[in-house]
């Protein structure tokens, strides 16, 4: 997997590295930026703007400069500070770029047309928000109308939390080094970096000898996770999967969650409606064995919450809360909690207890922003300015294999490690999906995949099934949780088919 790093554990790895690398990580940076610039300016004839503030990511722009003077590119590098480099690799390119046909500026450039922007202004130090000259030029580099390739990090994007800190630059690109930043992937920064790029500067060695406990969750990591099923196949080695939710009015939530037990390949679904007045059977799935809560218990996995219908509160209990959770909690079997069992585990210390203490077996999580903030006790808001560390903090916390939902959705387990997931789109804010993602982490648990491997490989799906949608012209606005559950059938069966 891509490993990602934090601001803290990039600087080690510099650290490290730097003092031994021939030619230097700048320089290998500066270059690497200027090949790409090449490729998204193309042969226009028109100027290439590179913006060159200070630190380090003002020397890459420099080297990036001074490259592309060399292969006769029309190049204006805007010096922000107009102060000699500190880096001698910068100050060698300046000197290179002064000395040519390039022209340096102080000022913004008026009446120019630019095929690019290069933006070296800030990089990944940034440790508060953006103000004066420095928001002012993020503007104007917004409003420029050219696309934008950003050096390492978008100028004011907190890369270890994905966080804007003031005026952020919108990039079209981003070529990030050394290795891939949490901020780049998930919350806003998903958005502001745009099309995202890695390159290691040559460090994979020494990151492989520290290791990572963060990664980036792409479909290539998870295809061989399940294998093609053998014509000996019976339903007995697929499991059954239990969900149990559905109150009055909110049927369907535990309804979408067991058919995509279905159509995910678990080899029974049983499904246990806390409504009164629900239907013995689902007309269109009856294959789905509507049954009691002791009957759903004998599930060789439980999913509990889906539609459970409990309004969040401190101050009312609900049977399912006092009766059916504990019960499912003392089961030896592993549970997936969604929905309203998140809000009765963020209400009710007892059962979070069971949770701190550790069940014997695995307890899967799948909160949206809001509930993770209920559990955690803070505010919604403070959950999406640290979406990882709100992650990693439930999964320690819970003993639970988390997935925390929204762009750039972020998974993270008892042992530290975590991951952020590239798949989805915004097609997928709409009411359902959750229930979908639920059944399908309990449809791969029951296929044998251990907790950590079947919530990534659910989520990636989940949101490979939606893109598959969407490139299909199904969507995004629009796009319904069923026909997701449906394709995650069709992706599931592409992703597990043999040779032949």
């Amino acid at each position: 997997m891509t490993p990602l790093l934090t601001r803290e554990e990039i600087r080690a790895v510099e650290s490290e590295v730097a003092a031994r690398a021939q030619p230097s990580l700048m320089e290998r940076a500066g270059r690497a930026t200027a090949e790409l610039a090449r490729a998204m300016a193309g042969d226009s004839g028109r100027t290439i703007l590179v913006v060159a503030g200070p630190g380090n990511n003002g020397g890459d722009a420099w080297v990036a400069a001074a490259d592309l003077v060399r292969s006769f590119h029309r190049v204006l590098v805007l010096d922000v500070t107009g102060r000699t480099p500190a880096a001698a690799e910068a100050r060698a390119a300046r000197g290179a770029v002064a000395a040519g046909p390039a022209r340096i500026a102080r000022e913004w450039p008026e009446g120019v047309s630019l095929a690019l922007v290069v933006d070296g202004l800030l990089g990944i130090g940034v440790d508060r928000d953006v103000d004066g000259p420095m928001a002012a030029l993020v503007e104007r580099i917004n409003a420029s109308g050219a696309p934008v390739l950003a050096i390492d990090t978008p100028s004011g994007l907190d890369t270890d939390s994905g966080r804007p800190r003031g005026p952020t630059v919108r990039a079209a690109r981003t070529l990030t080094f050394i290795a891939g930043k949490p901020g780049l992937f998930t919350g806003p920064g998903r958005d502001l970096a745009g099309e995202v790029t890695v390159d290691d500067l040559g460090t994979a060695d020494a990151i492989a000898i520290r290791g990572a406990q963060g990664a980036l969750l792409r479909p290539e990591d998870v295809k061989g996770w399940l294998r093609p099923r053998e014509a000996s196949a019976h339903k007995g080695h697929y499991g059954t999967l239990a969900v149990i939710g559905g109150n009055r009015g909110m049927v369907g939530a535990a309804l979408l969650a067991a058919r995509t037990g279905v159509l995910a390949g678990a080899g029974k679904v049983r499904a246990a409606l806390l409504s009164s007045d629900a239907s013995p059977v689902d007309p269109a799935f009856p294959e789905i064995m509507v049954a009691s809560i002791d009957d759903a218990m004998r599930g060789d996995v439980v999913v509990l919450g889906p539609g459970a219908g409990q309004s969040p509160s401190a101050t009312s209990i609900s049977a399912f809360e006092r009766t059916v959770m504990p019960a499912a909690f003392a089961l030896d079997k592993p549970l997936v909690l969604d929905a309203d069992a998140l809000n009765a585990v963020a209400y009710r210390p007892e059962l979070e207890a069971v949770l701190a203490q550790g069940r014997n077996a695995p307890t899967v999580l799948t909160p949206h922003p809001a509930e993770a903030a209920r559990m955690l006790d803070v505010e919604t808001e403070a959950v999406q300015a640290d979406r990882v560390k709100a992650a990693r903090e439930l999964a320690k916390s819970l003993n639970a294999h988390v997935v925390l939902k929204g762009a750039g959705s972020v998974l993270a387990f008892p042992d530290g490690r975590w991951m952020i997931n590239t798949t989805g789109n915004p097609g997928m804010a709409s009411g359902g999906m959750g229930d979908v993602l639920a059944g399908l982490v309990g449809a791969l648990l029951c296929q044998g995949l251990p907790a950590d491997r079947a919530l990534a490989y659910a989520v990636c799906l989940h949101g490979a099934a939606a893109d598959a949608l969407v490139a299909r012209g199904i969507g995004p606005i629009g796009l319904a949780a069923s026909e997701v559950a449906y394709e995650c059938r069709a992706v599931l069966n592409a992703w597990t088919r043999g040779p032949g």
